[in-house]
């Protein structure tokens, strides 16, 4: 599984920019499929809301290829 750590400036991100920031998804459209999909696991739950708040310490896995560490 590769590793992203993702630097998080400020409280939070929304998902849907992080998996746009960290260069996982393309467009928001993509993003928003993947979410749609079941694909984003955010701290061993699946994370079906797009705009869920996404903190340093949570760790993302998308579709079990990625893992995106926020620090």
């Amino acid at each position: 599984m590769e590793t992203i750590e993702f630097n998080l400036e400020g409280e939070y991100i929304e998902l849907l920019q992080l998996l746009k920031a960290a260069g996982i998804a393309q467009t928001g459209g993509h993003a928003k499929m993947m979410v749609d999909e079941g694909g984003i696991v955010r701290d061993g739950e699946v994370e079906t809301r797009k705009r869920a708040k996404i903190r340093k310490g949570d760790v993302v896995e998308v579709e079990g290829s990625v893992e995106i560490i926020i620090k």
